[in-house]
């Protein structure tokens, strides 16, 4: 672990100003993870939430494009990070810093140095949600994450089908292990529906939650498979802009509330055993 520094603080520190930080997470790529941590973002921040997304997806950040705005940040004052505001969403990636196709290299020091800097030399101001989304796996910036700030909880993305849900199982018990509690899991590319209304199961449907009774954990909802919620994505246009009432958009609504509800729970149990210790 390396000797801290005389008077360094120890362990993770809180944000000053921020009430709740979120991880998104997932144990295999390819399964929309930052489809829905961008759209839970956009989402709380209509349902009137102050937010804030990290896009810590170090090797594929594509939370940039996904909200439309991939200009560099402004440094402002000591060194200091101003976000990129869209959608009501404030923001930082590291696709804003090494912006095109060239890949970000680099090992797991330097890692932990730009996630510690996403947390503390971002001006978040005050933000009631913090939203990370994590690279798929179960690797260094986990640990980066925990041990730079408090987590409140994790959410956990998968597809119904049983190899994604096997590597759900295992981001599951990672975040067992760093002491994260799961919010719940998210069922994402559920089902597709044809235009002629025919209704198609793709990746395995209802796998997610049958996990989620198994563990005993909440299930946040199933999102279905459709193109026009890609789109939104690829033009930086996220589908929950459409607001609650909008067909395409009220399931990533009811994940939003669901994942409000449960880290204000969690947060208040939290400040509940500070009391008595």
């Amino acid at each position: 672990m390396g000797h801290m520094g005389a008077g360094a603080p120890q362990g993770p520190q809180p944000l000053p100003g921020v009430a709740h930080v979120v991880a998104v997470g997932s144990g295999k790529g390819g399964v929309g993870k930052t489809t829905v941590a961008v759209n839970l973002a956009v989402a709380l921040g209509k349902l009137g939430y102050k937010v804030g997304l990290i896009d810590a997806d170090i090797y594929g950040p594509n939370v940039p494009t996904m909200m439309g705005v991939t200009r560099q940040p402004n440094i402002v004052g000591e060194n200091r990070i101003e976000p990129i505001l869209s959608h009501g969403v404030k923001f930082i990636s590291v696709g804003l810093i090494s912006p095109g196709d060239k890949p970000m290299v680099m090992r797991g020091p330097m890692l932990h140095q730009i996630i510690r800097q996403f947390l503390q030399q971002v001006e978040w101001g005050e933000l009631d949600f913090l939203i990370v989304d994590l690279p798929p796996g179960t690797g260094d910036v986990v640990i980066s994450l925990v041990q730079t700030v408090p987590l409140t909880g994790a959410v956990v993305v998968s597809t119904g089908s049983s190899v994604a849900l096997q590597d759900a199982r295992k981001a599951l018990e990672m975040f067992h292990q760093v002491k994260v509690e799961v919010i719940g899991l998210v069922e994402n590319m559920s089902q597709m529906t044809l235009p002629s209304g025919e209704v198609i199961d793709v990746f395995g449907a209802g796998g997610t939650e049958r996990t989620a009774a198994q563990f005993g954990l909440e299930f946040l909802g199933a999102l279905e498979l459709n193109p026009q919620i890609r789109e939104g994505g690829d033009k930086g246009l996220p589908i929950s802009l459409a607001g609650p009432d909008s067909a395409l958009a009220k399931d990533f609504y009811t994940v939003a509330k669901k994942v409000a509800d449960k880290a204000k729970e969690i947060a208040s149990k939290s400040e509940d055993v500070l009391e008595i210790s």
